[in-house]
């Protein structure tokens, strides 16, 4: 518990970093608005459209007695919107770091000269960027297909399936995340996530943070920049455990 506590905290670190350097993290708001804009349309029109698609795809129950297919098409529309939502939760970051690669460059750059040390030079560049972006995308397809099979669980499908797609999509947002500040020190995909292995429940406790933040109106917007900020916190973390226990450099924008 101690140390997923200390994965919520970085991201607490990278909110901080609002009062240290408020113009390089606005920077990340307009990809962030931009990508969130156009998915939370999709979002709103799902909702409208859920009673009709559940119905759709269950000509099954109609000759069924009115309970029993009431119950069925709920426990099914469930399902969908929950595994809709990690989808979508998935979609967001992919898209918006591929959209806004410049811009988080400069975000984990300069948490990176805050927390001191040196800066790694190498950069992610955007074809990476990309590449990583539908790895994440074909995952969270993965994530969201579990979780809505897990939701038609009778009784419990929807807690269950709700909290496997918190935990898995919390994963996979602490390995993308993360992936900036890793990658610009050498460190490819399998090692990046050994190491998250290592540190499983910080990993954990970061990603789930950030994916919680994201059903708050507006969060996942707001949150983008202090996740990417404390994502780097994260990867230092993994590097050099003892790093964390230093007082970090003031820094402002410049």
């Amino acid at each position: 518990m101690r140390e997923f506590i200390s994965g919520v905290g970085m991201l607490g670190h990278g909110l901080a970093l609002w009062r240290r350097i408020p113009r390089t993290m606005a920077f990340g708001l307009v990809p962030a608005a931009l990508v969130g804009g156009l998915l939370f349309a999709g979002v709103v029109s799902l909702a409208i459209n859920l009673g009709w698609i559940t119905e759709w795809i269950t000509p099954f129950a109609d000759g069924w007695p009115g309970l029993w297919a009431g119950v069925v098409r709920v426990a099914i529309g469930t399902a969908l919107l929950g595994a809709a939502l990690v989808l979508i939760a998935v979609s967001f970051t992919a898209l918006t770091l591929v959209v806004g690669e410049p811009f988080y460059e400069r975000i984990w750059r300069a948490a990176e000269r805050h927390l001191g040390g040196e800066v790694p030079e190498a950069g992610s560049g955007f074809w990476r960027s990309v590449g990583e972006g539908l790895s994440l995308m074909a995952r969270g397809t993965a994530v969201a297909a579990i979780a809505g099979l897990l939701g038609l669980t009778p009784v419990v499908g929807g807690p269950v399936g709700t909290t496997a797609g918190i935990l898995l999509t919390g994963w996979l947002l602490a390995d993308e995340l993360s992936s900036r500040a890793l990658a610009a020190r050498g460190i490819g995909p399998a090692d990046r996530r050994m190491l998250l292995r290592g540190r499983r429940a910080r990993a954990l406790g970061f990603g789930v943070a950030t994916q919680l933040c994201f059903f708050i109106p507006l969060g996942a917007v707001l949150i983008m920049p202090a996740a990417v900020a404390g994502s780097t916190v994260l990867a230092r973390s993994l590097l050099a455990p003892d790093s964390l226990a230093a007082q970090p450099r003031t820094a402002a924008d410049p």
